[in-house]
This record gives structure tokens, sequence and C-alpha cells, in this order.
């Protein structure tokens, strides 16, 4: 029988302490409060066998007040490479049975250099995110510690996929490197992002918030508008990171991964030939067309309550990945608002940067009026639209299905800010603005000399209706590329991305542009 070497003996022993983080009695603590390990996570959000950790015996090296007596092997983040779906990425997950999974130095050099490789051989990034904040015996060195990770998040935005999974508490500066990454995913009352706790803001200004209600998941996702996805469990919110993962590309000179389509890319459906409604103030459910024209059960929608006036998410359309952003005419007729040209513009730019082709189905009366817009600066971030849309290199395809009026016909994705094929459906409307408001500014001094306004009203109004609000004028002027029936709209969009597939548009060198932020 041959002897066992002790030092191998050793190393089982200290991968095994490793593996214990904060000890038995921390682990139950976590599992007590509904939640999972760092390890038992990564477990979940990889594929089976594939996680190798790197880094797995750092410990701190010393603290500003000398509190911490005890070294735990790992320091609160377990780290390193793996698969999902087959694609590799790289992870941290924050141990919170280690110190609260505060960040000191030693983590977050732990966790730069898994951001460092993910860079270097262009793939995703993804943090799962359970800490208590900085290291408040580490001093400085934990407030330069995050530093040195919110200059990765903004130097490395672009060029790979960045995805913060919240898992727990995330307050303080913790809450700026999940802000700079391009989605975050939230657990429903089990995760909160707040600069300010709770006792912080009842000592300076006297307000009175639990954490829940100041930065819980239903705040950060109808509110604030900060992240873009939530699951009721750690386990559904970490399969939702591997099923956003899959749309997008591993890097910013690759294409998403393509899956076989089980859906005929020539399908056509005829009842979205009767979906929009003659009274064009009826509404209608832009879900329904969305849902008929991707490939059947791929449709994610991005930040589902967030600004419900615009519907934004990833799908799939003949097999490959397309962003969709539509007006929802069910919500405030589909008006455009500071929310929702956030919204539009986060989205469109995330496409862009991994060469997600846009798709966008228009239906909106215009911008919404109001004092309180103007004075928030509608200006500002109705421009953020535009300055998306007309950087965006990515294919482009638009729809107009009914109204496309004044600047939200422009800002929508119009075929002069760059737009590859335009088509309107027969029940699009394209004008400056609708029949009633063009009548009563170009006719009003006609209908102030009329002895019956009313009937003049009318008839002027039903004369613009005839000549404007229709699709056929603006394709006499070539403002779109063909007026097609709705039910053709799948085939169509699918041909014209594959015809765009090799799309090539280059940028005038400069360091970068001025977005109106």
């Amino acid at each position: 029988m041959v002897q066992e070497d002790p030092r191998i003996l050793e190393l089982r022993t200290m991968r095994e302490k490793a593996r214990q983080g904060g000890g038995a009695d921390r682990i139950q603590k976590q599992h007590d409060k509904g939640k999972l390990t760092a390890r038992e996570r990564l477990d979940i959000l990889l594929d089976p066998g594939t996680f190798n950790e790197l880094e797995p015996y750092i410990t701190h090296q010393g603290d500003e007040l000398g509190l911490a007596s005890e070294h735990y092997l790992g320091d609160g983040v377990v780290t390193g490479y793996g698969q999902i779906d087959g694609r590799t990425v790289y992870v941290y997950a924050q141990d919170f049975t280690v110190y609260g999974g505060t960040l000191g130095e030693m983590q977050s050099h732990k966790i730069c250099r898994v951001m460092d490789l993910a860079l270097r051989n262009g793939v995703p990034m993804i943090g799962l995110i359970d800490s208590g904040g900085a290291r408040i015996q580490e001093g400085i060195r934990a407030l330069g510690a995050y530093a040195e990770i919110f200059r990765r998040n903004a130097q490395y935005s672009g060029v790979i996929p960045q995805i913060s999974v919240m898992l727990g508490p995330c307050a303080g500066g913790a809450a700026y490197s999940p802000a700079l990454t391009d989605l975050i995913i939230m657990v429903e009352r089990n995760s909160y992002m707040f600069l300010t706790g709770p006792e912080v803001i009842k000592a300076v200004t006297g307000e009175r918030i639990d954490p829940e209600s100041l930065g819980g998941t239903e705040v950060h996702m109808a509110v604030s508008g900060t992240a873009h996805l939530s699951a009721p469990t750690e386990e559904e919110a970490l399969l939702l990171c591997r099923r956003a993962l899959g749309y997008l590309a591993s890097n910013n000179v690759e294409n998403p991964p393509f899956t076989p389509p089980a859906d005929d890319p020539l399908r056509m459906d005829e009842e979205l030939n009767a979906i929009v409604p003659l009274d064009s103030s009826t509404p209608y459910d832009m879900h329904d067309v969305i849902e008929r024209i991707v490939d059947q059960g791929t449709f994610l929608e991005i930040q589902p309550v967030f600004a419900r006036n615009v519907i934004t998410g990833f799908a799939r359309m003949g097999g490959h990945s397309v962003g969709i952003v539509a007006q929802q005419p069910m919500v405030m007729a589909g008006v455009i608002d500071i929310g929702a040209s956030d919204k539009i513009t986060r989205f469109v730019r995330t496409c862009d940067c991994f060469n997600v082709p846009l798709v966008t189905l228009v239906d909106s009366p215009g911008f919404l009026p109001g004092i309180d817009q103007e004075h928030a600066g509608i200006i500002r971030h109705g421009a953020k639209v535009l300055y998306a849309y007309s950087e965006a290199t990515v294919p482009k395809v638009s729809v107009i299905t009914r109204k496309g009026y004044g600047g939200a016909y422009v800002v929508m994705s119009s075929k002069y800010l760059g737009t590859d094929v335009n088509y309107a459906w027969p029940s699009a409307e394209i004008a400056v603005m609708g029949a009633e408001g063009a009548v009563n500014i170009v006719y009003r001094r006609q209908l102030e000399q009329s002895t019956d306004p009313v009937a003049e009203r009318e008839r002027l109004v039903a004369e613009y209706r005839e000549k404007f609000n229709n699709p056929y004028y603006a394709a006499r002027n070539g403002y779109i590329d063909d007026i097609i029936e709705p039910r053709e709209t799948r085939p169509k969009i699918i041909a014209a991305l594959a015809a765009l597939r090799d799309k090539y548009a280059s940028a005038p060198p400069r360091k970068h542009g001025n977005m109106p932020v």
C-alpha cells in the first residue's frame, strides 16, 4: 500500500478549509436566511463540472483597527472561470460568511484579476453580489480597492458583457459597480441597493424607511429603473442570468450565438392583420405583436415594470438574437416621456455594444407634454434616444404599426437616423402631428371665419387624414421602404436582417462622443 504524501494531505485539508468559507455555523446562518452560499450559487450558474477556482488561498493583509483576529482563506470572495452553455465566462461570488462579504484590498485584487482575464480573453464577466460594502477595518485601503473595480467596470464597458446578480445587500459605494455593468438582476425581497442606508437617512434627514422600501427589488425595477430583471428566488435569478447571456456576444467583435430555430422563419400570423383597431384612439397590446413575430417563446423583456409605455427586450428571429424596442399603446397611448427615453437609450446602446440587431416597432403620438417634463429635461433625455439610434451601427429595421407623429417618429429609428430598412403597415399614420392638432394650427384663421366651424373642422380633419395620415404619402417621398401586410412582418424582418448580416458602418475617428447625459 502506497503511503499518502503528507503534502498532498495538507493540500486537501487547505482546499476543504477554503471551501468552508466562514465555517459551518455561518453557512447554516446563511441557509437559515433562505440564502445559498457563494459556491452553491456558482454550481447553479455554471455548467456542471466546469468551474475552476483562482487564488483560493488569499487572505487579508492586516487592518487599520487591528480588529481582525482571524484570517479566512479566499478573503470573502470566490473567483474563477467556467462555462455557460459551453461558453467561457469569468465569475466572482462574494461570500457573506466571511466578514459579511465586505470588500477589502485583497478581495478587490481577486475580483480585478478575473476582470482582467475576462478582458484579455474576450469573454463575459459575471459578479454575484452579497456584501455589506467596504470593509471598515481596512480604512481607506478598502475605498481604493473599490475604485480599482469601478475603473475596470468603466474601461471594459462595451468590450465584454458585464452582468451583476444581486443576491443580498449592496450598500454604499458598492452599488456603483453593479450600476456600471450592462445588466442587473435582483432577487425579490432578498436583495437591495442604496448609497445611504435607513439609519444614515434617519440621522441626517429624519426620514424613516426600511431597507426594502428604500432600495429593494420593487423600487429598482419599477421606480428608479436601476435594475433590469428580477426573480423570486436565487435559483431563478441565476438561471435568468444564463438565459440573458445567451442573447449577447462574448465581446464587441463577435456575433451573438445562433440557435437553430424550431419556428419557421417564413411563418405568417393572420391575426396580425386584424390586431390594430380601425379607431386610432383604441389601444392594443404591443406584446401580442412581438410574440407573433419573434421565434416562439424567445422574448425576454428587459425592465418590464419600469416606463411601461415602452417595451424593450431580447428575442430570436430565425435563430438569431435581436433587440426589440416598441411603444406600448396600452400605457399612456405609447407616448415617450423621460423614463421611456432613458429606457430606450440604455437598451439600444447595450445591443449596439454586443452586435445585437435592433428591431423597432413604432406607435407613438409624440413626446409627453407638460411643465414637469420640460423642467425635468425631456429635451435632454429625448436627445439621448436620437443619439443612441444615430450612433448604433448594428443592423436596424423599423416597422411603423400605427402612429408615427412628430419627434416620436424621428427618434424611433427613422430612416434618416441611419436605419437600414423601414417598413410600415397600412394602418400607419406618419405626420408632424395628429389630424385634429394640425387642423387647429394650420387652419385656425379659416375656422375662426367659418360660419359653421364645427362642420368645417370635421371636413378639414377628414381631408388631412386622407392626405397625410396614411403610409402612402410617406412612401411616395421615400421615407419608408415598403408598405407590408402585418402578417408578413416576421419573414420580412428575418429576410432584411439576413441581408444586413455583413453590414459594415465605419464611424469617423474620435476619442468619444459627448452624449447629452
